[in-house]
């Protein structure tokens, strides 16, 4: 199984450097079978004579007729285009500490090369630690310095499969079934606060058949031991989704109490509804955390108030955080389309209108609105399948969390024939491809970006801190699409 980025010739963005300028790789694809070489130039700047070597040996490559070509090429001719102080292995927070050194090796890492062949003056110690180190949690590559002169592929011959191509072809064969089992043993064990982090993980274990063990986990806030909402927040409002899943599926009504409690927050003591659900710090995740669950109170009771709710909540959100374009600004703080910032929405209006009767004034709307938003969302999906830490950012980095949520939305989309399949099963499949190759089997991820609230600039999101580790709402969203997409 090839990277996705190889399976088609063209130019893709790396990452980004500190100043901002993007750093870019090229793909001439060969034969399926053939193995893949990364050609990187251009690690002491951009007037070291190896990034027009390496430009020239692209152009010559690709005079190659594809069916003679003896393997796949990857290049990045400027590898360090502001001659920035590399290390390798990397230091610091990725990426907010050396971002071209994080964005080269997790880039190299998810392509998963066979061998890779640095040209020029010097290289910052990168092919030793290719070659002596797991990379970024994938597998060691086999790698080495070579002059800067023309013919640099002609003398290569076959070379067999590196350790971490062999684990990118291990992740990218798992089924959803199998991804989903694995992530289940590191990911909804816990629920000490109803918030949505926890809820959504366990909502997974119970796709999975573990309802008994869910049970026992929520039990202290079923019985009384806890209250859910003795300090409320946005996060866990969400959080009762849980208590919303149990209740539809067990019918007892301590669930759906615990349910209707959370979604009576929008409502006076009259009964009137308020502007909007309260909690929402005017962060576009709020669409997210409060409809659905009132869509769901709304379904279990039969009561239209609380779709009335729901629609009205997500008019209040859209006003505040939707831009012209169709993307949503995290926060009328700042512009910036963040990653999350529209995975909050996606997600939340596809479950909101999976539990909304097509009979409601606001269901056909509320379609048009998620249509709108995943036709502004597609175009910025990158060559491996993920969307950006800022959707319409060049190079931003990829983040898991985000593309499992978008991911997952699209599913339902399609499955409720909201969206249409020839056009967004092939986003799916891509984006279900991006996270197999980001999960370990240890259940740790890829560039999850860390808890974010709301920031000024796009900058600010930029350096939020990109996890390379198991994180707790990377796994949940995992989980969440696994499960999804174990069910289509």
């Amino acid at each position: 199984m090839l990277p996705a980025i190889l399976l088609a010739a063209g130019t893709w963005d790396v990452g980004l450097t500190e100043n901002g300028t993007v750093i870019e790789a090229a793909s001439v694809p060969a034969r399926t079978a053939l193995p893949t070489l990364l050609l990187v130039g251009g690690l002491a700047g951009p007037d070291d004579a190896s990034v027009s070597i390496v430009r020239q040996e692209i152009r010559t490559f690709e005079g190659i007729r594809p069916d003679r070509r003896r393997f796949h090429l990857l290049a990045i001719p400027l590898a360090n285009p502001d001659r920035a102080g590399l290390a390798f292995p990397p230091v610091g927070i990725a990426y907010r500490d050396n971002p071209e050194s994080h964005a080269l090796w997790r880039w190299i890492a998810i392509q998963a090369p066979d061998l890779v062949l640095i040209a020029g003056s010097q290289d910052f110690g990168l092919a030793e630690a290719l070659s002596q180190n797991v990379v970024a949690g994938v597998g060691r590559i086999p790698a080495r310095r070579v002059g800067s002169e023309p013919g640099i592929l002609k003398s290569l011959k076959d070379f067999p499969r590196s350790e971490a191509h062999q684990e990118i072809d291990r992740r990218l064969s798992r089924t959803p079934h199998q991804l989903a089992e694995e992530l289940a043993q590191y990911y909804g064990h816990d629920f000490d606060q109803a918030a949505y982090i926890q809820a959504i993980a366990l909502i997974g274990q119970l796709r999975l058949g573990h309802q008994a063990d869910v049970e026992r986990l929520v039990s202290p806030f079923v019985d009384g031991s806890k209250d859910s909402l003795a300090k409320p927040t946005s996060p866990a409002l969400a959080g009762h989704l849980v208590f919303a899943e149990l209740a539809k599926r067990s019918h007892d009504p301590r669930y759906l109490r615990l349910v209707q409690r959370t979604a009576d927050l929008g409502f006076t003591a009259a009964g009137e509804m308020k502007e909007s659900m309260p909690l929402h710090d005017e962060m576009s995740d709020s669409v997210f955390m409060a409809c659905p669950i009132l869509a769901r109170a709304g379904k279990l009771t039969g009561e239209s108030k609380y779709f009335d709710m729901a629609a009205r909540h997500l008019s209040f959100m859209q006003k505040l955080c939707l831009r012209r374009d169709g993307l949503y600004r995290h926060s009328p703080l700042g512009e910036a389309a963040w990653g999350r910032g529209n995975a909050f929405p996606a997600l939340g209006l596809a479950w909101t209108l999976a539990d909304f009767p097509s009979q409601q004034p606001e269901f056909s709307r509320m379609v048009r609105e998620f249509q709108n938003h995943m036709a502004s969302l597609a175009p910025f999906q990158d060559s491996d399948g993920m969307w950006r830490e800022v959707i319409d950012q060049r190079g931003s980095y990829a983040e898991y969390s985000a593309t499992a949520m978008i991911a997952t939305a699209m599913l339902i989309g399609i499955k409720h024939g909201w969206l249409e399949s020839a056009m967004y099963r092939p986003r799916v499949d891509l984006a279900w491809r991006a996270i197999l190759a980001r999960t370990g089997a240890d259940g740790r991820l890829m560039d999850v970006c860390e808890s974010t609230g709301k920031q000024k600039s796009a900058k600010d999101y930029l350096h939020r801190a990109a996890i390379l580790d198991r994180d707790a709402r990377g796994g949940a969203m995992a989980l969440l699409l696994a499960t999804e997409y174990d069910s289509r």
